[in-house]
């Protein structure tokens, strides 16, 4: 091969090198410009809609905050756990508790809930190192059946099953801002910080190690991975996003009561997960629009439409888009870039 034909080569491996890092740093920006575009639209959503949907719509970004924590268990870890809606009402009860009888301001709450739920979830975890499938689903079935029997039990303190009222946190004067939009903007920062935390975990050693570990336990022992470790922790990261996100709901609602965290709650949390999209950062916060405007939608038509209409959709997930409304919403953009790229 002579030295004309090799120069001719390399020149034109260079130039398609160069071509496909052009059309990357021109296609680089759009996700960038798309999430900017996507915080304006959430910043500029309690300015815009009615005090009804703002509410709404921090409902949604409570129920994504507890689906993230369920999806690190379930989506990323492999775990089937039935017992979230327990953790919930911990975090909720804790912050009630302590700002209606301990009189702690309601900021203090949250990272007390946190701490308070992580240790539980860690409690939980470890035992259930031993279980798996069936038998751990049962488990934390259990767990989600007995806590709110207890909280009736301990009436005194949590009010029974008459429930229990705390104040919803005023917007302070210097925002100029109605309480409803304070509380939507409190609740989308800690969502953003949540959301934050959570790809940092899945994208770091401890997240491919519980991921390994889901896909092959055996193959991911040898290699060296402490799966007991990493799952313990897995329990508690999710058993912690469960209790941020019951905090945020007694700050939103003003009352807990036992018939809000049934066992109903923790069925309805899975079933968002696998519809949202399991193994997804994204497949939560469409789970939390599936938990909240689904049944609302579907109650003008009766009170069984609901769950009719809830399980038609689990089952056309599962059979016919088993990752979720995530998986399907990135083959639509798949498909979208394949056709602006031709076009």
């Amino acid at each position: 091969m002579s030295g004309v034909e090799v120069a001719g080569r390399t020149g034109h491996r260079r130039l398609a090198v160069g071509q496909v890092a052009g059309d990357r740093r021109r296609a680089w920006p759009w996700p960038r410009v798309t999430l900017a575009a996507l915080a304006a639209a959430a910043c500029l959503v309690p300015f815009l809609l009615e005090p009804y949907r703002v509410f709404q719509l921090t409902m949604v970004l409570v129920h994504g905050i507890a689906l993230l924590g369920l999806n690190l268990l379930v989506g990323h870890g492999g775990r089937v756990s039935l017992g979230h809606g327990a953790f919930l009402a911990v975090g909720a009860y804790g912050s009630a508790i302590m700002t209606t009888s301990l009189g702690v301001p309601y900021p203090l709450t949250l990272p007390v809930c946190a701490l308070l739920t992580f240790g539980a979830g860690l409690a939980l975890g470890r035992p259930a190192l031993r279980l798996s499938g069936p038998y751990l689903a049962v488990v934390t079935f259990a767990v989600a059946v007995v806590v709110p029997l207890v909280i009736k039990r301990f009436g005194t303190v949590t009010g029974g099953s008459m429930g229990l009222s705390t104040p919803v946190p005023a917007a302070p004067s210097w925002t100029g801002l109605a309480d409803d939009q304070w509380l939507y903007l409190l609740v989308l920062a800690v969502a953003v910080a949540a959301f934050a935390v959570a790809r940092n975990l899945v994208e770091s050693r401890a997240g491919r190690a519980l991921a390994a570990g889901r896909e092959n336990p055996a193959a991911a022992e040898v290699l060296g991975v402490r799966l007991d470790s990493h799952r313990t922790l897995a329990f508690g990261w999710s058993a912690m996003y469960a209790g941020v996100a019951g905090t945020l709901y007694a700050w939103v609602v003003g009352f807990v009561s036992p018939d809000s965290f049934t066992v109903t709650l923790s069925i309805v949390l899975l079933a968002a997960v696998v519809v949202g999209g399991p193994g997804s950062l994204l497949g939560p916060l469409l789970g939390g629009v599936f938990i909240t405007f689904v049944p609302a939608v579907a109650q003008r038509a009766g009170d069984a439409v609901p769950g009719i209409v809830s399980g038609v959709l689990i089952v056309v997930v599962v059979c016919f888009v088993p990752t979720g409304l995530a998986g399907l919403l990135r083959m639509a953009a798949g498909a979208v870039t394949r056709g602006t790229g031709r076009g």
